[in-house]
């Protein structure tokens, strides 16, 4: 018998990190919604101005995932997580001002910076806690709070916006506020006067950044961390598809008069969640590389199926065979990530990587838009397709390590697939 994800990591860690995650995007994403109807309404604002404010919050998150991933390796995951919900608080706080469109922008800017810290230090803590055969099955359910609060938040703005801005502002402010709390909860060692920065219960020792050990496994900077680089590029790749899906899907049944586009985007977004839920250990169990292979496969299967569908139970099978694969590519792509990186580097690691799916959607948005003037829907979703092949050869090619983190052995999960090839 396995242990359970709940046994495999401390209640107060488990309820900490996970909570103060979902109450954190809870707040962060209220607002999504809620903008549009208010700078049309507060500012006259025209579609150019709406899209730069909802969506400049992934500039500063591409920019801050590697800086809070370093940070939190430094002076501690809890420290950089809680920073992070603080800042969404304060974020939230200040909508409550009157604002010139500038300002909001401004406004964005700083929560895409709170969102990052939140989000990287919160996903390399849960690695450090995790036992290793557990890892990426709670990188998976970390996911899962993140996607938990995001449908929340969403629901909870739409619905507040029914009562008033300044409602839905509160809840952009308290709801950070509550996730603060949660992380705070969570127990560190006590750290006595002179010595580092205190580690969260199941870290390694930390060194200090530009050690021997970093140089060699650490590589570059930024976006350009060695360990984080042919994973991350996969990421990225994955997301043409969740991109073309997320635009066009709705489109692209309304245009074949099937309709019912959002019930695919509903089976895709419930099918995504419950995959993790119920198979989520498979990268452990399996080993990373070959679940994200199969997972990019999948989702190559599920996109070909929808662009390809003559009628909605057609469309819907191909959302769920979509919501499968692309489910476990991001936690098997994590776990490959952390078994290569230093563990002194690995939140800078894990904090490049996330970048990349900042990065894929920036490239892939408009990318998806102008294959659909041109080329029509389909086209869409077969452009997914390829690139999910793409990312499925790619994280089959990628090598196996010398060794697991800090060049102790490989690691449990690439034993597996060497036992296994």
């Amino acid at each position: 018998m396995t242990d359970s994800p709940a046994r495999a990591v401390p209640r107060p860690a488990l309820v900490g990190i996970f909570g103060g995650l979902f109450a954190g995007y809870l707040g962060l994403t209220a607002v999504i919604p809620v903008l549009p109807a208010f700078l049309r309404d507060r500012h006259a604002a025209g579609d150019l101005v709406v899209g730069l404010v909802v969506t400049v919050t992934a500039g500063t998150a591409l920019l801050v995932r590697p800086v809070a991933g370093a940070l939190a390796d430094r002076y501690g995951h809890r420290t950089v997580m809680l920073t992070g919900a603080l800042v969404a608080a304060l974020g939230g706080l200040l909508y409550f001002l009157p604002l010139a469109v500038p300002a909001l922008v401004a406004v964005r800017l700083l929560l895409g910076a709170g969102e990052a810290a939140l989000f990287t230090a919160g996903a390399v803590w849960t690695v450090a806690l995790a036992p290793h055969h557990r890892r990426g099955q709670l990188i998976g359910l970390y996911g899962v709070s993140m996607w938990g609060g995001i449908s929340a938040g969403t629901f909870l703005g739409a619905t507040l916006q029914q009562v008033s801005f300044t409602a839905v502002w509160a809840l952009a402010a308290a709801a950070p506020l509550l996730a603060a709390a949660l992380i705070a909860l969570v127990p560190v060692p006590h750290r006595e006067p002179g010595t580092a920065a205190p580690r969260e219960p199941g870290t390694t020792t930390q060194r200090e950044p530009g050690t021997a050990a970093q140089r060699k496994s650490g590589g570059g900077g930024g976006l350009l961390l060695r360990p984080a680089l042919l994973p991350g590029t996969a990421l990225a790749l994955g997301a043409a598809g969740y991109a073309g899906l997320a635009a066009f899907v709705v489109l692209h049944l309304d245009a074949r008069g099937i309709g019912s586009g959002v019930l695919v985007l509903s089976c895709f977004s419930a099918v995504y969640a419950g995959t993790r839920l119920v198979i989520g250990h498979l990268p452990d169990k399996l080993g990373p590389r070959r679940v994200a292979a199969w997972s990019a496969a999948g989702e190559a299967v599920g996109l070909t199926i929808v662009a390809l569908a003559p009628n909605l139970p057609v469309a819907v099978a191909g959302g769920v065979v979509t919501g499968v694969g692309f489910s476990l590519l991001h936690p098997s792509l994590a776990l490959m990530v952390m078994n290569r990186a230093e563990p002194t580097r690995q939140g800078a690691a894990i904090g490049a990587y996330t970048s990349f799916w900042d990065l894929g959607l920036a490239v892939w948005g408009p990318v998806t838009g102008l294959v659909a003037a041109r080329l029509d829907y389909p086209a869409v979703f077969g452009v997914g397709a390829v690139c999910a092949v793409a990312a499925a050869a790619m994280a089959a090619w990628i090598g196996r390590p010398a060794g697991g983190p800090g060049g102790t052995g490989m690691p449990g999960s690439e034993r597996t697939e060497a036992r296994a090839a």
